[in-house]
């Protein structure tokens, strides 16, 4: 089961923090298919939160398609997001061993997360970016984008499981 982690300085609302941690968890292969979300009561005991603000991130999570709520039962999760490669991949130790060079060449984690969002636009370009130019690729501070400076990053240890906080990627 995830747990979510609140972010209240990230400037990033509550509800949007639990979408991006959901959609970063199935990413990573944390949440499968029919794996059940925690409950409204178990998230607001967990992060002290709103129950109506979880219940409007299952609501837009529901709408995407990626969780059901079943009456009586819970949230359960529908289908899974990317294939993000396993913990023990050639790719996520490779990147892995750019986070720890970047770290060692001086880096903070906004700056990996800054330099990784601008390789991510350049080698993934999206035809319209959010003006509908396509010299605007990237929205790097959407909240819906998983390379955002306020996302989490990958973590430098390739070993480590990803700790789920505000402003997921998504």
């Amino acid at each position: 089961m995830v747990a979510y982690r609140i972010d209240r300085h990230s400037g990033v609302a509550t509800y949007v923090q639990i979408v991006q941690q959901t959609k970063q968890a199935l990413r990573l292969g944390l949440l499968r298919p029919g794996d059940r979300l925690p409950t409204a009561r178990e998230v607001v005991e967990a992060t002290a939160i709103n129950p109506n603000t979880v219940l409007k991130a299952y609501r837009e999570l529901e709408r995407e398609g990626l969780v059901e709520a079943r009456r009586g039962l819970g949230t359960f999760v529908r289908r899974s997001l990317g294939a993000t490669p396993a913990d023990d991949s050639p790719l996520r130790a490779g990147l892995g061993a750019w986070a720890a060079e970047a770290r060692e060449a001086g880096l903070d984690r906004e700056d990996v997360a800054a330099l990784f969002a601008a390789v991510l636009d350049e080698v993934f370009p999206t035809p319209d970016g959010p003006s509908g130019h396509p010299d605007h690729a990237s929205n790097p501070s959407s909240p819906d984008n998983p390379s955002s400076p306020s996302s989490p990053s990958k973590p430098s240890n390739p070993s480590s499981k990803p700790a789920l906080q505000g402003g997921d990627p998504s």
